[in-house]
């Protein structure tokens, strides 16, 4: 049986699924970054996050 906080949490998620999507996505890749990412990984990951800021700013 479902507590009110699972409850809570679903219906959070299918109110929010764009939110929710970015969050996880967020977890999945810092989680990856520091436990899985090899220096072959690392290099790659800081030149496409160099050319996103300059996309951002």
């Amino acid at each position: 049986m479902p507590t009110k906080q699972t409850q809570y949490n679903k219906k959070w998620v299918n109110t929010h699924k764009q939110r929710a999507k970015y969050l996880s996505d967020r977890s999945r890749s810092r989680s990856f970054i520091r436990n899985q990412a090899t220096l072959d990984d690392i290099e790659e990951f800081t030149k496409l996050l160099a050319k996103r800021k300059e996309e951002l700013q």
